[in-house]
């Protein structure tokens, strides 16, 4: 699904690098026509690379900042098509040939592995000729004005891929992951970072260090958050920046989907309990025993507004997020392209104000964990959960 869908699935970066001096969006149309998508259906390439518009992803024309920019937000697709073919065809024809080759050859009882090479090769060039490629396409938003990179995937090799490309064609330029520790330092105040440097697990700012070394965080929100939602304690206020007004109240809550994982020496055992649930006494049994949740459905509601989104834990990767469905007033007399920019903007809001709940929410659970009585928020969690 496409950052435009009401349900998407993200993850977040921060951009690092000397962004250029001079008129930005020039820069970035440059890139893009340099490193445009280049279709493979006429030439036997067995894959092409590039970008394209998001809402055409057939065309790779940036000639215009209408084809990608809105304001300072900037919206691209990272394409891929690769052409494959059948290894057990690929097989099956090239034993056929070196049959073939033998028969005309009755002297000879093997094929020399140079001919066997060369036949596996011709075949194969030939098929990949014939075979239809197959594309695969990631959505890619960058808010120029805050740094930020969102990208409508959550899938390990994908964003890997995106990071890749993305350096390549905006050279000096970086994608950091918004981990939990990083996603911490940004929602904190300032005055705050000293209490969360003396939790953090990891030795150094390496990214998969981070993230190894402070899956805690994921579990201690996690179980501090269904304690709330059992507790009934479910109003926040809205503390971020945002589309949102600071001030405002909002609930959050967790309520029918937790993943649980336990280390063991034969690896890691994982199950899943979904469905309401009755004052949570499954997922607290599963936690006393020894297991973690790091995965869980996230319910948010605001002035009559629901978002939902499957939290992973480890990362902070929103899986699923659900936002409220765009709704535009529209008419025979409203020009398309003004009708493009409010959709685009009306998107824009809702999935930022969903990003800014989640943000506040989890300001609130890190204030009780750094600055609050933590001791007795854990005594009280522990007690509940050995009763439920």
């Amino acid at each position: 699904m496409g950052i435009m869908s009401n349900t998407v699935s993200i993850y977040q970066y921060e951009v690092l690098g000397d962004i250029p001096e001079g008129d930005l969006r020039l820069w970035i149309q440059q890139c893009l026509e340099k490193n445009r998508f280049e279709p493979i259906d006429t030439v036997p390439d067995g894959e092409s690379v590039g970008w394209v518009r998001f809402d055409e992803h057939t065309g790779s024309d940036f000639g215009g900042f209408d084809a990608f920019s809105f304001e300072h937000y900037c919206l691209f697709a990272l394409r891929k098509d690769v052409r494959k073919v059948p290894a057990a065809l690929l097989k099956n024809l090239v034993e056929k040939e070196c049959g073939q080759w033998l028969r005309e050859r009755p002297k000879l009882h093997k094929v020399p592995s140079g001919k066997k090479r060369e036949i596996r090769e011709n075949i194969h060039a030939s098929l990949l000729a014939r075979s239809l490629p197959d594309p695969s396409v990631v959505d890619v938003l960058w808010n120029t004005e805050a740094g930020v990179v969102t990208v409508a995937n959550i899938g390990a090799k994908v964003l890997d891929f995106v990071e890749d490309e993305f350096a390549k064609t905006f050279e000096g330029l970086s994608l950091s992951p918004i981990h939990p520790i990083r996603r911490a330092e940004k929602v904190l105040p300032a005055e705050h970072l000293d209490a969360l440097a003396r939790v953090n697990q990891a030795s150094s700012r390496d990214v998969l260090l981070q993230i190894k070394k402070n899956r805690w965080l994921g579990w201690e929100f996690f179980l501090w958050l269904m304690y709330k939602s059992a507790e009934g304690s479910s109003e926040y206020k809205v503390t971020r920046e945002g589309p949102a007004e600071t001030g405002d109240h909002f609930v959050a809550y967790v309520y029918d989907r937790f993943v649980l994982t336990q280390d063991h020496e034969e690896g890691t055992r994982k199950s899943t309990i979904s469905g309401p649930q009755k004052n949570f006494s499954e997922a607290c049994k599963a936690i006393v025993s020894g297991k973690n949740i790091t995965e869980a459905t996230l319910y948010f509601e605001k002035d009559m507004f629901k978002w939902k989104m499957g939290l992973k834990g480890d990362i902070f990767a929103f899986g699923s997020f659900g936002c409220p469905p765009v709704k535009i007033e529209k008419d025979e007399m409203t020009d398309p392209a003004m009708e493009r920019e409010a959709v685009f903007f009306e998107r824009m809001n809702l999935l930022e104000t969903g990003v800014q709940l989640f943000e506040s929410l989890f300001a609130a659970f890190l204030s009780d964990r750094l600055t609050g009585p933590w001791p007795q928020i854990t005594h009280a969690m522990n007690e509940w959960l050995h009763k439920t």
